[in-house]
């Protein structure tokens, strides 16, 4: 008996994924999912309102 063929699927575009890239199907795509973690665009949800500014930025007064 064989195994079934690989049939993941690229998390980016949806074609199949390739051995080389894994588990996406190309250098493009694993690379936008690279820049979307670069970016901050993965979040863990928190629960928390979102600061209104950075911590230490001067405030102008003083």
């Amino acid at each position: 008996m064989t195994d079934p063929p690989d049939t993941r699927r690229c998390p980016e575009c949806g074609r199949p994924a390739s051995a080389k890239h894994a588990p996406f199907c190309c250098k493009r795509c694993a690379d936008l999912d690279l820049g979307r973690w670069l970016d901050g665009g993965y979040r863990i949800p928190t629960g928390e309102p979102a600061p209104t500014a950075a911590h230490g930025e001067d405030d102008g007064e003083g």
